[in-house]
């Protein structure tokens, strides 16, 4: 997030970014180490690691492209697509599964014309499945950008996307 004006780094113009990008890179210039979080800085400027910007890291690094898409590809947190302005993430764990995850989860296909793992054409919202949000006794759960929503039916579901823009 920036102090100056509070929007976060995904929001800066493609240039800024490019900028902010080699900053990020020469503040871990000789680390041991660096490049996974140089990759989750690049993922936080970006909102996911474009092409563009895992050629610049490998340039600047001077860590051939091959071993950073190798490290990028083998850890789940980094994504390769944009995604949309809200993240939706539906519990699947045993608690919010056997309490009608998988119903709360078809509505959301249906509702957004999506399917878990996709992101709507207006990049208005991507859709996630995950293990565990951590909150079993409000089972089911969402969480809209990191907002938990506990005890989902699928008329809540409609009203909770009507809240995000």
């Amino acid at each position: 997030m920036c102090k100056c004006c509070g929007k976060g780094q995904a929001d800066l113009p493609v240039d800024l970014k490019g900028l902010k990008l080699k900053e990020v890179i020469k503040a871990h210039n000789g680390e041991k180490g660096a490049l996974i979080p140089v990759l989750q800085e690049t993922q936080e400027i970006y909102g996911y690691l474009p092409e563009d910007s895992i050629k610049t890291v490998a340039r600047e690094m001077k860590i051939p492209v091959a071993e950073v898409y190798g490290v990028a590809t083998f850890y789940a947190q980094f994504r390769f697509v944009p995604t949309g302005r809200n993240i939706i993430r539906v519990c699947m764990g045993t608690a919010c599964h056997v309490r009608g995850a998988l119903k709360v989860l078809k509505t959301l296909e249906r509702e957004l014309g999506i399917k878990a793992g996709e992101t709507t054409a207006d990049r208005r919202f991507t859709l996630e499945t995950v293990a565990c949000v951590g909150a079993c006794g409000l089972a089911p759960v969402i969480s809209v950008n990191n907002k938990v929503f506990g005890n989902m039916t699928s008329q809540m579901v409609l009203e909770i996307l009507d809240k995000f823009e």
